[in-house]
């Protein structure tokens, strides 16, 4: 690797530096020995760190002027000036104001030809005076003021005329960017207001003590790092001055609007301290629209934005927006831009609460059309996140607008292979959306909508059932309203019907499915109830098909949906071809067939079986459906011999199984427990005859001999059926 290139120089600084600081170090340390020291070794003195020349003996003296005379007697210029700066806090074992040698060095280092090696030679000065007791700036200044007349000179070197930079000179002026900085960090270090005053006016930036910044030569480059390190309150308080000394300094060292761009961040740290805002905002608009690039339009109209929203200048907004669409009809849109336009429309959609207001805006959906990748997918974010925020999604031109922006961010998305984190943010504010949409007493007009979204939206789960829960609710407030239009209805639960399969997992369209039921049932509609029913045992059956296995939770919210299912079941017409406990010996089959399916749960699925046998014979039921399309059974299976014959048959299986399930516990106490859960069910739902007290009886000799005497549950169930 060649190391000899120009772009090489600041690592070889650092290490020479390095070596140069390492040499300085031991001389000091030698130096400060001999003066706390005497030749035989014998302790004279400690030196406080506030030292005078005065306290230093001779032979320490003589040592440190040694070394300074053989400095002088180096001849190349370069290697005399890093050796005098490496040794430069010695002067203090000389001199108690040893700051005075520094403007020799200043002086000297104007005779480095080179602007690069002179750059980084005043860099290694400022940082070795950093470590000398007192603080003056002159040095400070005269090094920036020789750094602008070589820049100048580099500034005017220009290969061509049309005004670019040649390679050379863009390389040059990057490489001495780092060495500007840091001079300039320590120059504006801990500076009052007044000093900040006649510190620029020491730099030639102002020509006189009046308020006014005058037209004055500067160097961008160097005015970007003034800006930088100037303290808020005097920015504040002197801002539209520094526009005007932005503004009189235009090179080609450092682009003009990044300028302009850094002083309104600054300002907007604290917008409520700037002064003559007013003004401030009439001068960028006036500079921006003398732009022909939009990048630097761009650049400065965000840096800008916060201020002109915070002091209600809204009616400048949309001629910068007007700017902005012309701009990017001309320019390509690279990243630059594109982030740019991300923060613009970020900060539009935090100033503005309602989306109506935004869509309004001058060429606002116009400009986020040439948007494109993740900044588009940003802000196509955030507008639906605003939408969505307050309330439902009625005007029917948003409606069709945020549609538009959902198929951009679904496009814009790939959703089949991105990580299920990056998934969810994006496919919940869609879903979101949808959900909040409502065209009110249209409904019809709001199914179609629905219909739109499951065919643009395909590739979203997440969003299927959310239009599920949507084409529900249709179904229901038609219902509540009494509209009787049965077609519409029974379109809601058409669209159910085949939107549910493409739900991913079983376990969800388990739960689908029996909430459409329920919404059938209401509706009066049996025939579809016994469908979506149907539909609902064959999910279950097929739950543990599902890619990846069942944590708990998964496990007891399918517990839960079966004694759902159970509950239903109670509203459902039976019919005596199939059996009247049809769909509950499927269920009850189903307890074995399923490995996740532990004691504990089938004892709560048994349950609930319990108790649906036991309402399904009672007359009346105990519920019925509200619509009166839908006969009970105790009406439909009224005087039947069959129907609570094929009740008892089924019920003494359950019984039975009951015990055995039990049984199948492997640990006591749960056993025990478990036991006394099912006597408890039986209990309550059925009479104690003499069948029903020997089942009873074994589970209480099971819970018995599992559980202490004493255990509150175990009295409490002895209790209820009077064996205690």
């Amino acid at each position: 690797m060649d190391t000899t290139t120009v772009q090489f120089y600041p690592n070889l600084f650092v290490l020479a530096t390095d070596i140069m600081d390492l040499l300085g170090d031991l001389v000091w340390n030698r130096i400060k020995k001999r003066a706390e020291f005497n030749e035989d070794g014998r302790f004279i003195c400690y030196l406080p760190d506030n030292f005078e020349a005065a306290d230093i003996c001779y032979d320490a003296k003589e040592t440190c002027n040694n070394w300074f005379c053989k400095i002088g007697s180096v001849r190349e210029l370069l290697p005399r000036i890093y050796l005098e700066l490496s040794m430069l806090h010695c002067w203090r074992f000389l001199l108690d104001h040893p700051m005075d040698s520094l403007q020799r060095l200043v002086m000297m280092i104007r005779g480095i030809a080179d602007p690069l090696v002179s750059a980084y030679c005043r860099l290694y000065l400022v940082r070795c005076a950093q470590r000398l007791p007192q603080r003056d700036t002159g040095y400070l200044i005269h090094c920036i003021n020789d750094l602008k007349v070589q820049l100048l000179r580099l500034i005017s070197a220009r290969e061509s005329t049309s005004g670019n930079f040649s390679g050379n000179s863009i390389l040059l002026l990057s490489l001495i960017e780092p060495t500007i900085e840091y001079i300039i960090k320590c120059l504006f270090k801990d500076l009052n207001q007044m000093e900040i005053r006649s510190m620029l006016e020491a730099l030639g930036m102002r020509r006189n003590q009046s308020d006014s910044f005058e037209n004055c030569s500067c160097i961008s480059i160097i005015l970007h790092h003034i800006l930088k390190e100037l303290p808020l309150g005097f920015l504040c308080s002197n801002s539209f001055e520094m526009l005007h000394l932005i503004e009189c300094t235009d090179d080609f060292s450092f682009e003009q609007c990044l300028n302009y761009k850094l002083l309104g961040f600054r300002l907007c740290e604290r917008i409520p301290e700037v002064s003559n805002v007013d003004l401030i905002v009439e001068k960028i608009v006036q500079v921006i629209s003398s732009y022909n690039c939009l990048d630097a339009y761009l650049k400065v109209v965000d840096a800008y934005l916060d201020i002109i929203f915070e002091n209600q200048f809204e009616t400048y907004l949309n001629g910068i927006l007007d700017g902005i669409f012309h701009g990017a009809q001309e320019d390509e849109i690279g990243e630059n831009e594109l982030a740019s336009l991300q923060s613009i429309f970020l900060k539009l959609l935090t100033h503005f609460a309602n989306i109506e207001k935004i869509l309004a805006l001058n060429h606002f959906i116009d400009i986020l059309d040439v948007m494109y990748g993740s900044s588009r997918n940003t802000i196509n974010m955030h507008i639906l996140s605003v939408a969505t925020r307050n309330g439902c999604v009625q005007d029917p031109t948003v409606i069709e607008v945020l549609f538009e922006i959902s198929q951009a961010l679904c496009d814009g998305v790939d959703f089949l292979n991105i990580r299920k984190d990056d998934y969810q943010h994006p496919a919940h504010l869609i879903s979101r959306f949808v959900y909040m949409v409502d065209y009110g007493p249209e409904v019809e007009q709001h199914l179609t909508f629905l219909t739109e979204c499951r065919a643009a939206f395909g590739s979203m789960s997440v969003l299927q059932e959310t239009l599920i829960h949507s084409s529900n609710n249709l179904a229901v407030k038609s219902i509540r309203d009494g509209n009787n239009n049965i077609n519409f209805i029974k379109s809601c639960l058409a669209f159910n019907e085949v939107t549910i399969p493409s739900i991913h997992t079983h376990r969800r369209q388990l739960n689908l499915y029996l909430e459409t039921a329920e919404v059938a049932l209401l509706g009066g509609f049996v025939s579809h109830s016994d469908v979506l029913i149907d539909a609902a045992v064959n999910c279950l059956r097929n739950v543990e098909a599902d890619d990846g296995l069942l944590v708990p939770g998964d496990v007891d919210g399918i517990t839960s949906l079966i004694c759902k299912l159970c509950g239903i079941m109670v509203m459902v017409p039976g019919s005596l071809e199939q059996g009247v406990a049809c769909i509950p010996k499927l269920v009850l089959s189903i307890l074995d067939s399923q490995s996740w399916m532990l004691p504990r749960l089938k004892i709560k699925v048994s349950c609930a079986i319990i108790s649906l046998s036991a309402g399904l014979t009672q007359n009346p039921l105990p519920y019925h459906a509200s619509s009166s399309e839908v006969m009970g059974n105790d009406k439909l299976f009224f005087g039947v011999p069959a129907y609570p014959q094929e009740l008892l048959s089924f019920s003494a299986v359950i019984l039975q199984k009951i015990v055995n399930i039990v049984l199948e516990e492997s640990s006591m106490a749960v056993r025990g427990k478990l036991a006394l859960e099912a006597c408890n069910s039986i209990a309550s739902s059925f009479t104690m005859s003499d069948e029903m007290l020997g089942v009873s009886s074994k589970l209480l000799e099971i819970a018995k001999s599992c559980l202490s005497a004493d255990d509150k549950y175990l009295r409490l169930t002895l209790k209820l059926l009077h064996m205690e």
